[in-house]
């Protein structure tokens, strides 16, 4: 294939505008985790599975796993009656079922750490941790470290508090 300058130049003006978008829709500030999985569906994944942000920032969750669709729901016994594992002040989440291609998104205020899941592959692991602030905060709030409620070979795929900050 050849490809002539002008076409070049036309592709990058293109790329370059879908960044842009990108960037507008989610901000600056903004994370962006995506809903993963491998074609035959046999592994499932958020990525990244740990993130530390700042009170206030908007986390916005996409589904690109073309074969299944996905939850991001808090542990909350608001939520399934399960084992709370979000900070005592913060309200739950559950994004309903994502199908491919579909995102939610969630402005997160209070500073923890906010354990989370996919509803039909928890079991699968697919599980994410999302650090809100940091524990030098008077008001951090870290009791989903130790809340239990999940499976033992679950809860070893939840990334350390240490293992998150030092990936920043």
């Amino acid at each position: 294939m050849n490809c002539s300058r002008r076409r070049l130049l036309r592709l990058s003006g293109s790329l370059l505008l879908l960044s842009c978008v990108v960037n507008e829709v989610h901000g600056d500030n903004d994370v962006v985790i995506t809903m993963k999985g491998t074609h035959r569906g046999e592994r499932v994944w958020f990525e990244p599975k740990g993130v530390a942000i700042e009170p206030g920032t908007t986390v916005t969750f996409i589904n690109r796993d073309p074969g299944n669709s996905h939850t991001v729901t808090a542990y909350h016994p608001e939520i399934f009656d399960r084992v709370r594992r979000i900070p005592k002040a913060a309200k739950p989440f559950d994004s309903g079922y994502l199908l491919p291609g579909q995102t939610f998104s969630l402005t997160l205020t209070v500073p923890g750490v906010y354990d989370y899941y996919c509803v039909p592959h928890e079991m699968a692991a697919m599980v994410g941790r999302i650090i809100v602030g940091s524990p030098a905060l008077e008001d951090w709030d870290d009791s989903a470290l130790g809340a239990g409620g999940v499976r033992g070979d679950v809860s070893a795929q939840f990334p350390s508090v240490r293992a998150i900050f030092n990936a920043r």
